[in-house]
């Protein structure tokens, strides 16, 4: 890796922004103090932003990281356990939660399907319906898996599960998560750019990304493959260039312990590598955190609230996330010293092929050049 290495990566981050991603942040530090920055944007995008590698980010589901760190520290603690019942903490709340485990909640095995496309969330997913969601009330509408599966048995990814976590942090420490996080996470890193989302309002002088989606009937489009959309089921927001929508004032905050916060691709690196090289459990906790199950989807295995990603060039840790308008993939080396974020200002733009493939090349070369090998030749550089 060096200036050419350099220079093809900002090749494919613009590739990939002209092709459907539309805003491209690449961060990769080698973890020799001089880290390799890229933001670049489709042209049209810049009269709504101009793109900046430290711009603040809705991160999504890389937010689950953080929570079964929180979890895992009150496990050295001795205040939770991974095999306390999830009636246990919160009685009543989550159907057949007797059998339940905190870490089955943790692996995404306890059989709770997911809340997001239920016909009573999905209004407030596309911003169509400015409602503020409690977890408790998540819960409520979650549905059981189809085919249902027993607590143990198999991997399915559920946000439900990790909005169960967040409320039993929150009874075993008697603080708030938003707090937790200032006071584990956040403060002692001095991540100053992250935060959890409370609403849609940016709370901080740093830039934040404008998101994007395709608007309803290129969703349709989009997704006819996967996904049965309803004819004009679509995400709210002012109409943008090349059939999108801007997404960037859709409420996140029902994401909550699943999927809630905000952050820079530096301050985010500062958090994984603190994880992933010991600096913040205990080492049997960290060892639980990567005793993983088979998740294909995953392209690897899932630990607890960490995604093992087995890449072209080695096996890498961190996570991803999706939030209408904002897509992510952060991972370090399996020692925490080398780390990697591409961040995409759309979560379903990139779902089309051609938007896919230019995505897969970059997070692959970033990874690749992370991980001081040869960027894979036969990605198209354009």
């Amino acid at each position: 890796p060096g200036p050419a290495a350099d220079a093809r990566l900002a090749r494919l981050a613009q590739k990939a922004a002209d092709t459907g991603s539309l805003g491209v942040i690449v961060r990769v530090d080698s973890g020799d103090g001089k880290p390799v920055e890229i933001a670049e944007q489709a042209a049209w995008t810049k009269d709504d932003h101009t793109l900046a590698a430290g711009d603040q980010f809705r991160v999504g589901s890389n937010t689950k990281t953080v929570t079964a760190t929180l979890i895992l520290q009150q496990v050295t603690e001795n205040r939770i356990s991974l095999a306390d019942t999830v009636e246990e903490w919160l009685p009543g709340l989550v159907e057949g939660g007797e059998d339940i485990t905190v870490r089955m909640l943790l692996n995404h095995t306890s059989g709770l399907s997911d809340f997001l496309l239920t016909p009573e969330f999905l209004p407030s997913l596309t911003g169509q319906e400015k409602r503020t969601w409690t977890p408790e009330e998540l819960l409520a509408i979650t549905p059981e898996q189809d085919p249902p599966a027993e607590p143990g048995e198999t991997y399915a990814y559920s946000n439900a599960n990790y909005e169960a976590l967040g409320l039993i942090l929150e009874k075993a420490t008697g603080s708030s998560l938003a707090e937790l996080i200032r006071k584990k996470i956040t403060g002692p890193l001095k991540m100053r750019d992250s935060y959890l989302a409370t609403d849609a309002d940016r709370d901080t002088g740093r830039q934040h990304v404008t998101g994007y989606e395709p608007n309803a009937g290129r969703l349709k489009k989009i997704l006819s493959g996967t996904v049965d959309l309803p004819a004009g089921v679509g995400f709210a927001g002012p109409e943008r260039p090349g059939d999108n929508v801007d997404t960037s004032a859709i409420d996140p905050s029902w994401s909550w312990a699943a999927g809630g916060m905000v952050s820079t691709a530096a301050d985010w690196q500062t958090f994984l590598t603190a994880l992933n090289s010991g600096e913040l459990l205990a080492e049997a906790q960290l060892r639980q955190m990567r005793t993983t199950v088979d998740a294909p989807e995953e392209g690897g295995g899932y630990g607890l609230g960490l995604i093992r990603a087995d890449t072209t060039c080695g096996t890498v840790w961190g996570h991803t996330g999706g939030l209408p308008g904002y897509s992510s993939e952060i991972y370090t080396d399996a020692t925490g010293t080398r780390s990697v974020a591409v961040f995409s200002s759309t979560n379903f733009g990139i779902k089309d092929k051609a938007a896919a493939t230019a995505n897969k090349a970059l997070v692959e070369a970033a990874t690749c050049q992370m991980l001081g090998k040869p960027q894979p030749s036969d990605s198209p550089a354009g």
